[in-house]
Order: C-alpha cells, then sequence, then structure tokens
C-alpha cells in the first residue's frame, strides 16, 4: 500500500479509489497517500493541476462528507489545507479558501460543522511548520494569511457562537454541542496563531502576551465579545465551558498596545474583572475539574498581562480581591481536589505582592495596601494550616488519597511561589510558623525520650501514629521554612528590614531538628530513624540555607588569604580593601543573623550542617535518594568558592578525607549506589586540592589516596584464579569507580602528574589484566573502562608531560593493552543474536566504551604517533588492529540502532582518517569498502553529530587525494588500487551529499556542506555527472534556472582548499540550496 505514496504517478489511483470505494479505511489510504505525494512532488504538479485537485477534494467534501466517518474526514480537510499552505502564492484562489468554506457554513448543519473542521485544521496548517520547508517559506505564508484571512476566520468563529447563543441555528441538542466545541476551538485558535513569527513553546504553561493585529481592535474591544465568552462558560457543560475560558484567558493576554488610550484599557480591565467577580460570587460552573482548572490560569494570568496600579482603579476590586481571597482559601482547604491547581492560585498572589512597592498607596481604592495585606495573611495562614492538617487525613484516609508531599512536581512549583507572599507579611507569618514549629519540636522530643534507641517500627501502634503525625507535619514546616529563608535577598533594597532576624528563628528551630534527628540516629547507632522523607526535607533546607547564608565565611572571619587570587570566583567577593575598613552593610546583616541564631558563630553552624551530612551518609546506605541528594549537597558546597573554604575547616571533612572507606561509609558498599562512589571522590579531591586544601586538612594527596592504592596493590599480587573470585568483584568496581571520580577532579598538569606517578609503573598494568580475565562481566569492565576513559581524556591540556618524558607514550601503551586485551577477548566470544534483549548490555556497551576509550587517547595531542613504527612497537598497530575488527564485527543496522555505539564508532573512523591513513589505506579493498558503506549510511544519519563525523571523514578523504595525487607515496597507490576496485566511490559521494543538501532535511544541511568542496575538486568528472543527471531529470524550464544558479555556483571558486576559498563556496552553496529547492522536480 505504501508505493501508493513513492511517485507522482499515482494520483489517479488515488482519486478513484476515493470515488469508487465504499470501504473507509481504503478511502483513508489514499487520502494520505495524496498529501504525502503532494508534500514530497509539489514541483512536478502546475499550477492549475494544484487547483483541479484542491477543487475536487473540496466538491467530494461537500458531496460525501455528512456521510463519512471521522477519520476519513480529518484526512481529507488536512489535504485541502496542505495544498492552500503550499499553494499560497501560486494562485489567488488558493487565498479564498475561507470565502469557499462560508458556503459550508451556510448549508445544512452538518456541512456547518465540516466547515469549522475546516477552518480549525487551516489556521493550524498554516501556523505550525511543515519539515523539510525552511522557517522562511513558513513565515512568509503565514504572515500572508493572518493578513488575508485570519481576522475573516476568527470572526466566523465568533458569528457561529453568537448565532448558536440566540438559537439562529436550529439543530438538535448532539450537533450545537458539536458545534460549540468547534467554534470555541476555532476561535482558542484563532487567539493562538503566532501573530510575529516568536514560535511559542507549546509546552510551556504561561501564555504570553498575544500580539494581536491593530485591524481586530473593534472586535477584542467590543463588550459583547467577552460577554459572549463569559455567557458561553456559565450556560454549557466541559469542555466546553474550559474552552470557553480558555477563550477569556487568551483575550485577556493580549497586548497593551492594542487598545488606543488608557482609558479603553481601564474599561476592558474593569469588564474583566466584573465578570470574574460575578463568577466566583455564583460559583458558577466551579464544580467541574476542568473549568476550575483553566479559573484558576486566568486569575493567575490577571496580574501578569495588567499592572497593580491599573487593577486597583477599577471599580469593585476590593470585592474582587476580597473574593478571590476566598476562593484560594477554599482550594487550598480542598486541596485533595486542586493539588495541579493552587500553585496558579499561589502566583496571582506572588504577582501582587511583588508589585505593591511600585504602586503609590493614595492611587485607586482607599486602603487596599491594608487589605491586600490581610487577604495575603489569610491566604499563607490557610496554606500552612491546611498543609499541616494534609498529614492527619493522608493517614487516616489508608492510602485512599495520594499525600501532597509525594507529588514533587506541585510541591516544587508551590514552595517557588511562597517565599515572596510569606516575605510580604513576615512578622504575622513567622510567628505562626513559630507557634507551629515549637510544641511539634516538644512533642518530638517526647516522642524520641520515649522511643530511646529503638526503632520507630518496634514501637506500639498508636505511638507510631502520633510519631508520624508529628513528622508528617515538621516535614512540611522544614519545606516551609526551608524556602522562607531561600527566598532572603541580598539585593540592597531589601537589606536592613530587620528580616535576617526572623531567618535566624526560623532556621534556630530547623537547626534543633536536625540535631535532635541527628542525635537519636547516632546515638542508636543508626537503628532510631526518622521518616526517609524528613531527612529529604532538612536536606531543602541545608541547600536554601547554603545559597544564602554560605557565601561569606571568608570576608567575615577576615581570612583574607586567596581572597585576592580567588575574587573573580566568588559570587559576591569584596575587596580585600573593605575588610580592612568599617564592615559593610552585607556584613553586618550576615552577622546579625548568626549572633540571632545563638547556635554559635557560622563555623559551628556549617559544621553542624556537614555532621549531619556526614551522618546521612553514614546510616542511610540503602536510601538511594538520600545519598544522592546529600552528595549533591556536598558536591555544590565544595564548588562554592567561600563555602568549600569553609569546609576545609571543618573537623567531619577532614574525617571523610580520612575515612572514606566501606567499613565507614557503608553506603560505598551498596551495588546500586555505584555511581555515588564517583560523586563522593570526586567532590573530596576537589577540596583536597583546592588552594591549602592539603594543609587545612592536614592530610597529602599521597595519604588520601592510600586506601586506593592499598586496593589495587592487594588485588595485583593475586593469582588469575583468584582474580577471577567473586570476592574480587565489589572491591575492583568499586575501586575503579573512586579512581574515575579522582581522575574526574584533576583539572591541570601538576594534580594529573600526582596520580600519574601513584599509578604507573605499579598498578597500570592490573588494568588490562582485568579486562582479560573479567571481560565477560558488563559490570566489572564498565567501570575499567570508565576510568580509562576519564583518564586518558586530555582536558583543559592537562596531560602534559615534559619533552624528555616516556609518559605520554608509556600510558598509551596502557591504554593499548587494555583495548586489545578487552577486544580479543570479546572477537573471540560468541555473538549473541541481534534480536536478543541483553546484546547492548553484554557487548555494545564494553565496546563502545572501549571505542571512545582509543578516541580520547588517540585525539589527545600528547603522543607522537610516529615514534611506535619507528622503533617496531606494535602498541599502535595492534590497537588499531583490534578497535578495527570490533568497529567491522557490528552490523550496520545495529551501528544505527544504538546512538551511543554509533558516536564511538563514526568518531573512530573519523579519527583513522584524520590522523592513521596510512593504517586505512593499507587496509584491504572489502574492509576499506566496508568502511566507506558505514560512512556513506552515516552521512544520512538525521542525527547532525554522526552526520557531521561522516561528511568530516569523507573530507579528509577528498583533501588527501587532491593534495597528493600523483605523488609518489606509499598511501597514494593503495588509495588508488581501491579507488580502481570500486570506481564510483567519489561519484557516488558526490551524488549523495548534493541529493541531501537539495532534497534531505535543513537540520543536516551544515554539516553536509563541509567535504563538497574537496570532493569536487578530487573528482571534477563525479560533479559533472551528477550535473548531467540533475539536468535531464527536469523540465526544460526548470533546466535553465538549474543552469543558471550553477553557474552563480561555480563563479569565482578557485582549484583550493585555503579557508577563504572554502568559507566563499560555503556561503554560496546555502544560497544554491535555496534557489534550487524553490523549483526542483523530485
Amino acid at each position: 500500500l505504501l508505493s501508493l505514496q513513492s511517485s507522482s504517478d499515482f494520483i489517479p489511483q488515488c482519486q478513484y479509489i476515493l470515488d469508487n470505494s465504499s470501504n473507509m479505511y481504503a478511502r483513508l489510504v489514499a487520502s494520505n497517500s495524496l498529501t504525502e505525494l503532494i508534500t514530497n512532488y509539489w514541483n512536478s504538479f502546475t499550477v492549475a493541476q494544484r487547483i483541479d485537485i484542491r477543487n475536487y477534494v473540496l466538491g467530494y467534501l461537500a458531496n460525501q462528507g455528512p456521510s463519512m466517518q471521522d477519520f476519513v474526514v480529518t484526512s481529507l480537510i488536512k489535504l485541502v489545507c496542505r495544498i492552500t499552505k503550499l499553494g499560497w502564492f501560486d494562485d489567488p484562489t488558493h487565498r479564498e479558501l475561507a470565502d469557499d468554506v462560508t458556503k459550508f457554513l451556510q448549508a445544512t448543519v452538518d456541512h456547518c460543522i465540516l466547515g469549522l473542521k475546516i477552518l480549525n485544521q487551516l489556521v493550524d496548517e498554516l501556523n505550525i511548520p511543515t519539515s523539510g520547508r525552511t522557517l522562511t517559506q513558513h513565515r512568509k505564508s503565514s504572515v500572508s494569511f493572518r493578513d488575508v484571512c485570519l481576522f475573516k476566520v476568527f470572526q466566523l468563529g465568533l458569528t457561529t457562537l453568537k448565532q448558536l447563543q440566540t438559537s439562529a441555528i436550529v439543530a438538535n441538542p448532539a450537533q450545537q454541542a458539536i458545534l460549540g466545541e468547534r467554534a470555541l476551538s476555532l476561535t482558542v485558535r484563532c487567539l493562538n496563531f503566532d501573530f510575529i513569527g516568536t514560535n511559542p513553546d507549546e509546552s510551556t504553561e504561561d501564555v504570553g502576551t498575544i500580539q494581536a493585529p491593530t485591524s481586530w481592535r473593534t472586535v477584542l474591544q467590543d463588550p459583547a465579545t467577552t460577554e459572549l465568552l463569559f455567557d458561553f462558560y456559565a450556560k454549557t457543560e466541559p469542555p466546553r465551558s474550559s474552552k470557553a475560558m480558555e477563550a477569556v484567558i487568551l483575550i485577556s493576554s493580549i497586548r497593551r498596545s492594542l487598545f488606543p488610550t488608557d482609558k479603553d484599557r481601564a474599561a476592558f480591565l474593569g469588564r474583566l474583572i466584573g465578570g470574574i467577580r460575578e463568577l466566583l460570587k455564583n460559583q458558577t460552573g466551579l464544580q467541574h475539574q476542568d473549568n476550575y482548572h483553566q479559573f484558576c490560569r486566568l486569575l493567575g494570568r490577571l496580574k501578569a498581562n495588567y499592572q497593580l496600579s491599573e487593577m486597583v482603579k477599577t471599580e469593585g476590586y476590593l470585592e474582587w480581591l476580597e473574593l478571590a481571597a476566598n476562593f484560594t482559601v477554599q482550594s487550598i482547604r480542598n486541596w485533595q481536589y486542586s493539588t495541579n491547581s493552587i500553585h496558579y492560585l499561589l502566583a496571582l498572589w506572588g504577582r501582587l505582592v511583588a508589585a505593591v512597592p511600585y504602586v503609590r498607596p493614595e492611587t485607586g481604592a482607599r486602603g487596599h495596601v491594608q487589605h491586600l495585606e490581610k487577604q495575603v495573611l489569610l491566604v499563607a495562614e490557610t496554606y500552612i494550616e491546611a498543609m499541616l492538617g494534609s498529614v492527619e487525613t493522608v493517614l487516616r484516609s489508608d492510602g485512599a488519597l495520594d499525600d501532597p508531599l509525594d507529588d514533587e512536581g506541585s510541591l516544587k512549583e508551590q514552595l517557588d511561589r511562597l517565599p515572596v507572599i510569606c516575605r510580604f507579611q513576615y512578622g504575622p507569618i513567622a510567628n505562626l510558623i513559630l507557634q507551629k514549629f515549637d510544641p511539634l519540636l516538644g512533642q518530638y522530643r517526647e516522642l524520641m525520650a520515649h522511643m530511646g534507641t529503638n526503632s520507630t517500627e518496634s514501637a506500639p501502634q498508636d505511638v507510631q501514629q502520633r510519631l508520624a503525625i508529628v513528622e508528617g507535619q515538621l516535614i512540611w514546616l522544614t519545606y516551609l521554612v526551608g524556602t522562607i529563608v531561600g527566598g532572603h535577598s541580598w539585593s540592597s533594597a531589601h537589606m536592613g528590614e530587620g528580616e535576617e532576624t526572623i531567618d535566624a528563628s526560623l532556621s534556630r528551630r530547623a537547626l534543633q531538628l536536625a540535631q535532635g534527628v541527628d542525635y537519636r540516629l547516632t546515638s542508636s547507632n543508626g537503628v532510631g530513624r526518622s521518616d526517609p522523607r524528613l531527612e529529604l526535607a532538612l536536606l531543602y533546607y541545608f541547600q536554601n540555607f547554603r545559597r544564602v547564608y554560605m557565601f561569606m565565611w571568608d570576608q567575615v572571619s577576615g581570612s583574607s588569604s586567596g581572597s585576592t587570587s580567588g575574587g573573580t570566583v566568588s559570587v559576591v567577593a569584596m575587596n580585600v580593601a573593605k575588610l580592612d575598613s568599617a564592615p559593610s552593610t552585607k556584613q553586618k546583616v550576615y552577622q546579625r543573623m548568626f549572633d540571632h541564631l545563638q547556635m554559635g558563630d557560622h563555623t559551628a553552624v556549617a559544621n553542624l550542617i556537614v555532621t549531619k551530612m556526614g551522618n546521612d551518609l553514614k546510616f542511610w546506605p540503602e536510601e538511594q535518594e538520600i545519598v544522592g541528594k546529600t552528595l549533591e549537597l556536598l558536591h555544590d558546597m565544595a564548588g562554592g568558592y567561600s563555602s568549600s573554604k569553609l569546609l576545609l575547616t571543618l573537623e567531619t571533612v577532614r574525617y571523610l578525607a580520612r575515612h572514606h572507606t566501606e567499613d565507614q561509609f557503608p553506603f560505598l558498599s551498596v551495588p546500586a549506589n555505584t555511581r555515588h562512589r564517583t560523586t563522593f571522590h570526586s567532590t573530596l579531591t576537589r577540596l583536597l586540592l583546592s588552594p591549602n586544601g592539603e594543609e587545612k586538612l592536614g592530610l597529602t594527596f599521597e595519604q588520601f589516596m592510600e586506601p586506593l592504592v592499598n586496593t589495587l596493590g592487594q588485588i595485583g599480587t593475586l593469582s588469575q584464579a583468584d582474580l577471577r573470585s567473586e570476592n574480587c568483584r565489589r572491591p575492583l568496581i568499586g575501586v575503579f569507580r573512586d579512581l574515575r571520580g579522582v581522575a574526574a577532579s584533576l583539572h591541570n598538569r601538576r594534580t594529573y602528574g600526582f596520580l600519574f606517578e601513584l599509578l604507573h609503573p605499579n598498578h597500570l598494568p592490573l588494568l588490562s589484566k582485568v579486562a582479560d580475565i573479567w571481560h565477560d562481566q558488563p559490570d566489572v569492565i564498565i567501570s575499567v573502562l570508565r576510568f580509562l576513559h576519564e583518564f586518558c581524556h586530555n582536558k583543559a591540556n592537562r596531560v602534559n608531560f615534559d619533552q624528555s618524558s616516556p609518559n605520554g607514550i608509556l600510558l598509551f601503551r596502557a591504554t593499548s593493552d587494555v583495548v586489545c586485551a578487552f577486544g580479543r577477548r570479546l572477537l573471540a566470544a560468541p555473538r549473541p543474536s541481534s534480536d536478543s534483549q541483553a546484546i547492548y548490555k553484554t557487548r555494545y556497551k564494553g565496546m563502545s566504551l572501549a571505542l571512545n576509550v582509543l578516541n580520547s587517547a588517540l585525539g589527545g595531542n600528547y603522543v607522537c604517533f610516529g615514534v611506535f613504527g619507528l622503533y617496531n612497537d606494535p602498541a599502535l598497530e595492534n590497537s588499531l588492529d583490534v578497535a578495527l575488527q570490533m568497529a567491522l564485527s557490528v552490523p550496520l543496522e545495529d551501528v544505527v540502532a544504538y546512538p551511543k555505539l554509533s558516536k564511538a564508532y563514526y568518531g573512530f573512523i573519523e579519527i583513522l582518517f584524520r590522523n592513521h591513513k596510512k593504517t586505512v589505506f593499507a587496509l584491504d579493498t572489502t574492509i576499506f569498502m566496508q568502511l566507506m558503506t558505514a560512512v556513506h549510511e552515516g552521512l544520512q544519519s538525521s542525527d547532525a553529530t554522526l552526520s557531521s563525523l561522516c561528511a568530516n571523514t569523507i573530507d579528509h578523504l577528498a583533501t588527501f587525494y587532491f593534495t597528493f595525487n600523483g605523488k609518489e607515496k606509499l598511501e597514494v597507490h593503495n588509495l588508488n588500487k581501491h579507488l580502481a576496485a570500486q570506481p564510483n566511490l567519489f561519484s557516488s559521494l558526490t551524488a549523495t551529499l548534493f541529493n541531501l543538501l537539495l532534497f534531505g532535511p535543513p537540520q543536516n544541511h551544515w554539516a553536509v556542506i563541509r567535504p563538497m568542496l574537496s570532493l569536487m575538486l578530487a573528482s571534477e568528472t563525479s560533479f559533472a555527472a551528477y550535473k548531467d543527471h540533475l539536468l535531464s531529470s527536469q523540465s526544460a524550464d526548470n533546466q535553465a534556472k538549474l543552469n543558471e544558479a550553477l553557474n552563480k555556483l561555480l563563479a569565482d571558486v578557485n582549484r583550493s582548499l585555503d579557508s577563504a576559498n572554502r568559507d566563499r563556496f560555503t556561503q554560496k552553496l546555502t544560497a544554491f540550496r535555496v534557489t534550487a529547492r524553490a523549483f526542483l522536480t523530485l
């Protein structure tokens, strides 16, 4: 059946099926095939043929439409709209589609439904780019449609709604419902049109400003329009009512400049607020989930598009504010039904509050600020009360209700909105939180004392339940304190209002809670654990506290050492000069905060936080999320300029640096945490190697590495049989994961040298032994290869040895040994069948890592590869040979199927052609051609990285041939041998590249342009042959146009490959592509 889509000759067959078949699916296939044919072979039709097809389909819809099934109708409508879009500038007929559809609207009710469906599809078709057309072409037709047609379509939608409202259309209820829905979605589509070409992203929640053209002003400003939509909302059920509400949201988001005067805009806003007031008073339609959600969005939008100063002046603003507050309160109290909508309402209050400083208190309604304060306080209090209450409700429901704490997305959305709201009335809201927090802390302490060192599970049922409720409420309070403290602003406008003292009193509670939880955890040796979610909430609090109050340590403690050198790195690094003068406002605020906290100075507080984190790592080994979040926090602290210096002074960090082993931190031995081992070691290494790190921690890099080096030493002494025993699996995986973390934090030549000296010469040979013996166990081999990939990766030019040092060559030898040992074993092992699920894990994953390791080493610029051949050292030859065999053992369809494998595979081929031409050209012709076939295939990949790797490979080949052909060189002789065996190599590559350029997807054309000049120069005959072939496939008119375009392309291009000539040719190719695509027929 798909052959119907393969050539434009099949159009009569498709028409025949439509005319004569009564089978709906046959009609669907015919209609879909027509759409494909029209899109792909557009240039093959004359203007008259296009209009014929369009009129044929429209007539077909008018006669058969009402009796056909929906899916066929949709497909045919898509076809008409596609022709209209592609032919928009061909002929005025195409631009009159909206007028033709009006006839449908005036015929029977079924035709009217069809007509609205066509208009909906038309707006979509002209708004959404079709693949294969450039954005410029799309915008051209889209803008013309906007100017000529869109307003007419919008009015048709509104007129239909009016007729439905006044019962001017006689139809049964089901038809009325369909008409209403279609007309409303048409209205929404027209308002959502991309008026100015910003290509808004559909996935974003928030509607931006609607850039409606000025000609729409009369309709949009007309009170009847908003009234009609509000009325429709009130009188129908979802989905029509929620669509009507969506249209109101869009109309409320219209650009401000559409209104000629402020007075007009104020009148418009007044009508909106009035409509919302009515809805809130009567609670119209809000019992439906869809309506309710859209209504919350409308409230959230309102403040985004209008300024508070305008809203305050509207009549009934205070009443609206009160109703909105009551509605919010009611929604929050019924959180079970509205979890996903609460954040819109919080957004409204957040925006209102944020605008208060910019409005004079005397504008608009009297006392509006006090009124807002009262309502915001009410909303915030309700939120706190309701969320604390939710804990018990969820517990009592026995799993019937979802816990809002578990819904991470909504929780984050809500927490993000809270700081602004709560800080608006910070004093009273903080007092409320403290009134809740203190008694709960007291109860929690009592329960802790009661439990002693026993686990929670061993307590009686009623105690467990009380504990769950108290912990649940403390989790909420900790999140609230975290987000509010994290909202502290260091901008000068907000400082010095005494807010830091409130921050301090809230923080004191959170830190005391952390101490309490920690004391129970350590005194019971990990038995007395709290709810894991409480630990996560505390980590959330620490993360926010770190962001706001842990970046000034070095300035306040007066340790100006390093401030000058690192001043650029720090977020707020002040000049050292300031340290000698009186403390700045920021420093005062910072000091006041810690004085008020009454938990010691910042070092003591930081120590408390880091100790808590250390114990989390110690006592929650199998809780992935806690371990992950703790390490993330530690990593962030170590990454901050000031906080990393602060960490170096802490006892806990010293302990971590000395005891980073499984005995002290059991999380390291849990198999699921292997990734966290890497993060843990990379963070510790980063701290140790930061300025003065070694002396502050009282530990040298060698001492830090001792446990790892010892493990390597012990494993290194084992015999082969012992090395393969199960007891070695965990230590091997662990030690290589740890080493990878260490290597990832080495950023310069000095620190990289430390690790190299430790591993060479005693421990590097172990790698190839392990790769040989454990080759069939993915978990072991992958940790070895990942470490090696990191270790031989020359980032920031860190692998940089002295001129007289052989280390670069020794490192490559070690790398080569590992790749060869693993590769030979892999090639000798029987190959699992391609359809088995495990083939990637058991074979291809290791293979792609091994190729990546070699790619890193070959492209690292720290080895002079000519030396190997000179001294008969087989390391290079062996590794290239094994890697080639591995690459060639993979069937092409598998290469394409696994993205990570294909990147490594094509990366390896590209490096071979770039730096090792001698090896490649010396290959057997069949193998060389196998490589070229793979490159040919990869060139056409939809992934731009792959196609550009393949294009570069072709460029290396063609450039070499152009530069050296005819010279006496062994490589040239070998290459000519391949070309003699396969004379059409260059011509097939030229054809593929030009076809991709002219007919391929636009996102790839940059990738394929690169090798074109070198190919044309290397083989001028193949370009001439392609040119003749292309000309022969076109009509006489097109041949003349094409000749002209080709002459322009080749004018003043020299026969050289210098960069200026390449750039000039690239620009011309792009212009040629645009010109040719406009008229070429496939």
